[in-house]
């Protein structure tokens, strides 16, 4: 059975239904915020509880969740002494190092999957491993919300996604373009970016001498 979702009411203590109803949320009950994903997980599996969502453009983003008071409080009160103890922390230890290792391997094949997707000219190895780097850095942080961070393409899709939108940024005027709020022409923006970006790299997969003003090359040199 599919969890009841609703989104931000017109006031504080209020909240819209999927019909646009506005129900008041009862008196002895208050709103966790997002942050705690034990809390919050143990507060929904206790009973009566409403889970806030709202739409911001394409993404929908956790408001928290409106519980009795004394439930939250009781299940946070339980959660802070199993978190004093010393197999908590052990535990926590453990994962971290397992969230490392996991971060790692991923960095590592990222970089190979965008050293791929270059492809260059050997005449160009060196230039293909420090742009490599430069895109693997900007794109793995955990959280950092980048393309490289969805599963819900390959890692190599992931690796092209995020040499073209580095280059995007590194080697094109597009972020100080003035570009018309009309529905569909930032996409169009992009879209021709994109395909001198990919023209740009073939020049250096046939290994064609390339001059030293090319944008890539001066996005390069300039990165620390």
């Amino acid at each position: 059975m599919s969890e009841a979702v609703y989104s931000p009411g017109p006031r504080s203590n209020t909240v819209k239904n999927g019909a646009g109803d506005v129900l008041v949320v009862p008196d002895e009950w208050i709103l966790l915020l997002p942050g705690d994903a034990a809390l919050t997980r143990r507060t929904k599996a206790a009973g009566a509880h409403w889970l806030v969502k709202e739409k911001k453009g394409r993404r929908t983003i956790s408001r928290g969740v409106w519980a009795p008071q004394i439930t939250i409080d009781r299940i946070r009160t339980e959660l802070a002494a199993e978190r004093s103890t010393e197999s908590f922390a052990k535990r926590q230890q453990a994962a971290a190092r397992r969230r490392d290792k996991i971060q790692a391997e991923y960095v590592e094949d990222f970089h190979g999957a965008v050293v791929t997707y270059l492809g260059f000219h050997q005449n160009h190895g060196a230039l293909a491993q420090q742009m490599a780097r430069e895109v693997t850095t900007h794109a793995t942080p955990v959280g950092s919300g980048t393309v490289a961070r969805t599963k819900r393409i390959s890692v190599e899709q992931r690796a092209e996604a995020a040499v073209i939108a580095w280059m995007r940024h590194q080697t094109t005027g597009y972020d100080s373009m003035v570009i018309q709020r009309v529905k569909g022409k930032r996409r169009e923006v992009r879209r021709m970016l994109a395909r001198r970006s990919k023209e740009l790299l073939s020049r250096y997969r046939t290994g064609e001498a390339i001059l030293e003003t090319c944008p890539l090359q001066l996005a390069l040199r300039e990165s620390p």
